[in-house]
């Protein structure tokens, strides 16, 4: 029987990394991508909180927040 694994993170680190200029990139680069899927009218917003870095996808136009919300296209943008 084969014995059990366990992971021990290094709190620091993660957090290190959750908040690291790599991380950032990474989620700008996704976020781009969402943005390209969801059309004109979709901008993105880079997030830096306390604990960790970010970006988010959000509709700015009259038009965009109309078309999210009947066409769910944010959620759709997701699926690549």
């Amino acid at each position: 029987m084969a014995k059990s694994v366990q992971i021990k993170l290094n709190s620091a680190g993660v957090r290190e990394l959750l908040k690291s200029q790599a991380m950032a990139d990474e989620c700008m680069t996704v976020a781009r991508g969402i943005q390209q899927r969801a059309g004109e009218g979709y901008e993105i917003q880079q997030r830096n909180y306390p604990e960790r870095t970010g970006a988010a996808v959000v509709a700015v136009t009259k038009e965009a927040i109309q078309d999210n919300l009947d066409n769910n296209t944010l959620l759709r943008a997701l699926g690549k």
